[in-house]
């Protein structure tokens, strides 16, 4: 193993402008409460007009720093992580089977994720594996997706737990939690020059591009987390995974804390605990039926 972790990399682009391949193949496909939920969604609104979980609003923050600027730095820092792994020349084939199934898993969630966000139509999406103990995943502002293989094999992660920690995941860049977080930051930094800012904001939409060293290392707030967790959780159940391994997921999570020295480094951003499996559990049956109209609409898989 490489000193840092990367041991292997690779990547799927979904750059089709409906969500690649997934988007071309589910125009033909009967999966007809896939369809109603996508026509029926308000284009831009802030929560989709079916969603079953309750996370309000967006915060109107994340309007203070500039989405494509976020998107760009983001788009930056992937590539340099490319980078890092090609010197290294240890490039995965995209035949392995841990980076399939994670392929698979996000074909069946990014159709979902433009009611949440219209951005994301033009996201372009890209799922990467790094080969390292480390027990972690992400997503970037823009679609940019890694997971270590740490939480596949250390959590031993059935494909419902690893759709809901890809929807989880997701939902942090569909919310802009990183644009809403990194636009409080700023505006702490620049309090004594908001009157300047308030008739163009531009140095805070610029300043965006020079926070992208932060995203990997970003803490959500205690309604960020909830909000993803509910938000991943409809996404998953829409894509035909069980619901209630969000639950066991997180009751995974809260026993690794005991086996790794200092904790593994996912719950170093996101903590784990009662209460989230608690508010877990009280959202399952909002969901159900949504993962029962998948399960019994779904084409084949595999």
């Amino acid at each position: 193993m490489a000193p840092d972790g990367f041991v292997y990399y690779s990547r799927m682009c979904f750059s089709c402008p409906a969500f690649g391949p997934t988007a071309c193949m589910m125009t033909s496909s009967p999966w007809s409460a896939r369809r109603a939920f996508l026509l029926a969604a308000g284009a831009g609104a802030a929560t989709p007009v079916l969603a079953q979980v309750d996370v309000g609003a967006a915060s109107s923050l994340r309007k203070l720093v500039s989405a494509p600027a976020l998107e760009q730095a983001a788009a930056r820092q992937y590539q340099q992580m490319l980078s890092e792994a090609q010197a290294r020349r240890v490039l995965v084939s995209r035949s392995h089977p841990s980076l399939q199934r994670l392929h698979a898993i996000a074909r069946r969630l990014m159709v979902y994720a433009a009611p949440w966000n219209e951005r994301a139509r033009q996201w372009r999406w890209e799922v990467s594996l790094i080969d390292s103990a480390q027990i972690n995943a992400f997503c970037m502002p823009g679609g940019k997706i890694v997971f270590y293989t740490g939480i596949l094999e250390q959590l031993r992660l059935s494909d419902d737990e690893a759709a809901m920690v890809m929807g989880h995941e997701m939902a942090h860049a569909l919310r802009e939690h990183a644009r809403e977080r990194l636009a409080k930051t700023q505006g702490t930094h620049l309090a004594l020059r908001l009157g300047a800012q308030l008739l163009g904001l531009g140095d805070l939409g610029q300043a965006a591009a020079s926070f992208g060293g932060q995203l990997l290392t970003l803490k959500y707030g205690r309604s960020d987390e909830s909000e993803a967790d509910l938000v991943g959780l409809e996404l998953a159940a829409r894509g035909g995974f069980e619901p209630a391994a969000a639950v066991s997921l997180w009751r995974k999570m809260g026993q690794a804390t005991g086996r790794q020295s200092g904790g593994p480094a996912f719950l170093s951003t996101h903590p784990t605990g009662p209460a989230r499996i608690r508010e877990l559990t009280q959202n399952l049956p909002k969901v159900q039926g949504l993962y029962e109209a998948a399960r019994r609409g779904k084409a084949p898989t595999g």
